[in-house]
């Protein structure tokens, strides 16, 4: 029998190890044309460093859609960045309580900013920030209905006068955000706002009344929530969920291995509140920290959860610097940029050529498992692989009759340089199973795997 499989999907850990195309382990990879899976691209250092943790990273560009400001908030101190290219400069009056994070909002052309701390602070001009009079102390603020709305510090939600930033006592209230917890989240959805609270609870408001969308699946982590076509994506302690408008779904069942398992080694219970996230180019990004599974405990360091959109397939990245911070915005050439901030107070810049990671060496790996559509033992023949050429690719295919993906006995390959790689086995290679694994670590190329063919006959026994 010969079956190729040419749609190489991504990670499913919970369906898998019986699903053809699924990949057990999928490192700093991402999904190419025809399905091909290629070794991502690198990153270098954006603008310089500032000396202590990334902890907010956010961009604001004015109506006339030209004049724009990158701004990242470190130990304390918010700086700015004139048209993403001006080197990190300290904000006029920008010197916050010291809050772990800076929330904002816009509204007529006037950007709002606060710690949950200190003072809410406005600015108009991008570079220098005046305390805002009697606005709630608030590190999540939202525009709705042509005001700003923050998430107070306890329970209230408190609203500013219409059409202004700055004017919190004209015609300016709140509203209870009802039962167990403290609010600690306010975003806007399909035209209605809600409210997030400590305790899970999630509240939509119409501008009359609350309306209870409480579920198993409420945002934990603030900071991981991201947005594409008016779709919200977060993260909590059940996985990754997304909300448009309506009761929460969820969108992680392929890695839940990743997020919660038997074995207790998948994401440490303290990152599922401070976890950033991102959307770049349909793809959302969360990064994790260190995360393994209880199938194959392969363990993947700085792990950032990659959910491809429009494809529903999820890879793992894992960066040389790993993320505190995202931010995705639009250059003065209207191209979309990725920058994160690491621990160590410097940002860095995806770059679509990239071969490194900021002069580390990008490692890649791919773990697939083949059972040829049944249980019975096969005799297997040849395997086919077809890859970019000149790839420094490396292979290995071990033969199992038992789901042990520690214990595995591997055959060393490489493709030749065309990209063919075709194997032929010899001696005893009746199994039930092939695993096959595809890694590379340098500095050099972008790999890409196009498609696997395997030959085999099933042994059929009286």
């Amino acid at each position: 029998m010969i079956q190729r499989i040419s749609e190489i999907s991504g990670l499913n850990l919970r369906v898998s190890p019986f699903n053809h195309s699924g990949l057990l382990r999928a490192v700093n990879v991402t999904t190419d044309q025809i399905g091909a899976k290629v070794k991502r691209p690198g990153y270098g250092t954006y603008l310089g460093g500032l000396g202590t943790q990334i902890q907010t990273l956010f961009n604001w560009t004015l109506g006339n859609g030209t004049q724009f400001w990158n701004y990242a908030y470190a130990g304390g101190t918010l700086h700015y960045s004139t048209q993403g290219t001006g080197a990190w400069t300290v904000c006029g009056n920008g010197t916050f309580t010291g809050g772990s994070h800076i929330g904002y909002a816009v509204l007529n052309d006037v950007l709002i900013a606060g710690d949950g701390i200190g003072s809410t602070r406005h600015t108009s001009d991008g570079t220098n920030f005046t305390d805002t009079t009697l606005a709630p102390a608030s590190e999540q603020f939202e525009e709705y209905q042509g005001r700003i709305w923050a998430a107070g510090t306890a329970s209230y939600g408190f609203y500013s006068t219409v059409g202004t930033v700055s004017d919190w006592s004209t015609d300016s209230s709140s509203i209870l955000i009802p039962d167990a917890g403290k609010n600690n989240l306010v975003f806007k959805v399909a035209d209605r706002l809600n409210f997030g609270k400590t305790s899970g609870l999630q509240y939509r408001w119409d501008g009359y009344s609350l309306v209870d969308l409480s579920t198993n699946l409420s945002y934990t982590s603030p900071y991981s929530m991201a947005e594409v076509e008016g779709y919200k994506i977060g993260l909590n302690r059940l996985g990754f969920y997304g909300n448009g408008g309506a009761k929460s779904e969820a969108l992680s069942n392929a890695i839940q291995k990743q997020i919660f398992n038997s074995a207790n080694n998948g994401i440490a219970g303290s990152v599922f509140n401070t976890a950033p996230g991102v959307v770049y180019k349909y793809d959302y990004l969360c990064a994790v920290g260190t995360t393994s599974d209880d199938l194959t405990y392969g363990t993947v360091a700085n792990c950032i959860e990659k959910y491809n959109i429009q494809l529903n397939e999820w890879l793992n990245w894992s960066f040389a610097n790993s993320p505190t911070a995202f931010l995705n915005y639009k250059d003065e050439n209207g191209d979309e940029q990725l920058v994160w901030g690491d621990g160590a107070g410097q940002c860095y810049k995806l770059s679509g050529t990239g071969l490194s990671d900021n002069g580390v060496p990008i490692s890649t790996e791919i773990m697939g498992f083949y059972d040829g559509g049944s249980l019975e033992e096969k005799k297997w023949d040849m395997v086919r692989m077809v890859f970019s050429p000149r790839c420094q690719a490396h292979v290995q295919l071990a033969l199992t009759s038992a789901l042990d993906f520690q214990n595995l006995n591997w055959i060393d390959l490489e493709p030749e340089k065309s990209g063919l790689l075709e194997y032929h086995f010899k001696g005893n290679s009746r199994s039930r199973f092939m695993v096959y694994r595809v890694y590379e670590s340098s500095m050099e190329t972008r790999w890409a795997l196009y498609t696997i063919e395997y030959h085999f006959d099933p042994i059929l026994h009286e």
